[in-house]
């Protein structure tokens, strides 16, 4: 038995139009499939205000003929060993340098971490890209929407 449950859900007319863009600019097959990733999305944002164990990746770019940039940013990820889990560097051009930095710990030193690199002189940019380690996820719990309803 398929641990699926059908809704039903009211909806503003103008609303359901822009909801059936998105779902198609998105190329999801169905509606349904695409809210279940926005309610996974809504999930991993609590995680992260939250003090959960997470996972993210730093993207950076920058300049590494700076006077020592690339010491630095090493450094600084040897303050956060615990965190960083592997770094991918490849050269863009000649002058230009990008980062994959994947990490995973508590939000709050996640972010500290990419701060810290992005202030950094010469990195011309750093994004953090906030994942999950999933554990929230598969987690399901149970919604009693009707509890007088038989199951």
């Amino acid at each position: 038995m398929s641990d699926i449950e059908r809704i039903s859900l009211s909806i503003e007319k103008t609303l359901l139009v822009q909801l059936e863009r998105l779902v198609a600019a998105s190329h999801y097959e169905n509606r349904s499939e695409f809210i279940r990733d926005l309610i996974r999305n809504c999930l991993v944002d609590q995680e992260w205000a939250g003090g959960q164990d997470l996972l993210g990746t730093i993207s950076l770019v920058y300049d590494h003929h700076v006077r020592g940039l690339t010491e630095r940013l090493t450094e600084i990820q040897h303050a956060f060993a615990g965190q960083v889990l592997a770094t991918t560097h490849i050269h863009l051009d000649h002058q230009l340098c990008a980062e994959m930095i994947m990490v995973r710990g508590c939000g709050q030193e996640i972010k500290a971490l990419a701060d810290q690199l992005q202030r950094e002189k010469g990195v011309l940019h750093a994004r953090l890209a906030a994942g999950t380690t999933g554990q929230q996820l598969r987690r399901p719990a149970r919604v009693h929407a009707h509890p007088h309803r038989a199951r």
